[in-house]
């Protein structure tokens, strides 16, 4: 692949520093401190920002008002977004926005993408399963239902659900196959329980008591959910890089000036290796997720599934980002255990994103079934 990124990716990147470049992380009540959720919703007055910048639509087709960009553009925007713990929903939005414009009815698409791109819809998606350990197409059953479908079942841990319009939930058919729905989030039959987030975010449970929906509500299509899946892991890969970068910037900035025996603790021998180390992980995390990014836009063949690419970049994203926080809080000494200081917040979002991606360990043994099927030699 070429690490060389377009001019209309880079313009993409410049339009989002300048979008994020007044976003304050430590504006937000750290969660250790504050019962409950941080906030009741995700920052309005930036994703208004965000879609004057037009870049809400990125992802989508210009033809739905969008700029036609690909899924390695939309991480570069998702690491900016992340340097400052951006409090909006973006890349769920726009990894169902793009599902929706791939798979979903022509009709459908042309009706909800353009006010999406507008920021007048927010999209989020059901991606966590029942209790967060199991599939989350396996958690919903839909069934057909005379000239409709009818859904039943719990998705957990929906991200940003109190303030989206729509929620894309999979759910399974009777005969195996997986579809996925779009369910306004004031649907009858759909309730909401408050669930809070390890970053102190308020997340929902969903429940869905013979919820019926039309047939154009209902991605029926081979794909749409791995698609979507897919494009919602890398993007949180994405997340965790640019969170990550933004630490191991902190920590660089902070021993450069604290000093012990009359010299900058970044001179220590001990903490040089340290920051050394974590930059390794965090180029790493970035050499792993253009890969995936790379081959989620393309579909481009290789030795290897797509799946590969992904759970390589997940082991790289779950693992580093932990070890990033860790090394960070070491260094800054009694500031990293200050809840009063930004480094908090960041830990706090880090552990959450760990959490989303899943054990490195399971993403290893995932690999290690798909090198098994799929010999390179």
């Amino acid at each position: 692949m070429d690490f060389t990124f377009t001019e209309e990716q880079q313009a993409a990147v410049e339009a989002a520093k300048a979008v994020f470049a007044d976003v304050a992380p430590d504006a937000v009540p750290s969660p250790a401190l504050t019962p409950g959720a941080v906030a009741d919703d995700f920052d309005r007055l930036l994703w208004a920002r965000l879609a004057a910048a037009d870049l809400l639509g990125l992802v989508l087709a210009p033809e739905h008002g969008g700029a036609g960009l690909d899924a390695v553009a939309l991480c570069l925007v998702l690491r900016e977004s992340a340097r400052v713990l951006a409090r909006v929903p973006l890349l769920e939005t726009c990894a169902v926005a793009l599902t929706v414009e791939r798979y979903a009815d022509p009709a459908t698409a042309a009706d909800l993408l353009p006010r999406v791109g507008s920021g007048d819809v927010v999209l989020t998606a059901a991606s966590q399963g029942r209790t967060g350990h199991d599939a989350a197409e396996l958690a919903v059953t839909a069934r057909p239902d005379g000239a409709g479908w009818l859904l039943d079942g719990v998705q957990t841990a929906v991200p940003w659900a109190h303030g989206a319009d729509i929620v894309a939930v999979p759910a399974h058919t009777p005969d195996g196959r997986t579809v996925l729905a779009l369910v306004p989030r004031a649907h009858e039959g759909l309730g909401l329980t408050d669930q809070f987030s390890t970053n102190g975010e308020l997340l929902a449970e969903l429940r869905l008591d013979a919820v019926r929906l039309d047939r154009a509500d209902v991605i029926d299509a081979d794909g749409a959910w791995e698609a979507l899946r897919d494009l919602l892991t890398t993007g949180t890969c994405a997340l965790a890089l640019g969170l990550g970068e933004a630490v191991l910037t902190m920590t660089s900035q902070y021993t450069g000036k604290r000093e012990q025996f009359g010299h900058p603790v970044a001179t220590f021998q001990a903490v040089a290796v340290q920051a050394a180390d974590r930059y390794i992980d965090l180029r790493a995390m970035e050499a792993t997720l253009w890969q995936a990014a790379w081959r989620v836009s393309t579909g481009a063949a290789g030795a290897l599934p797509a799946a590969g690419d992904i759970a390589v970049a997940k082991i790289w994203a779950s693992e580093g980002v932990r070890r990033v926080v860790q090394t960070a809080q070491h260094l800054h000494g009694g500031f990293g255990a200050d809840t009063d200081y930004p480094l908090h917040r960041y830990h706090a979002w880090a552990k959450h994103l760990e959490l989303a991606l899943g054990p490195a360990a399971a993403h290893e043994e995932a690999l290690g079934d798909l090198l098994a099927a799929h010999p390179l030699g």
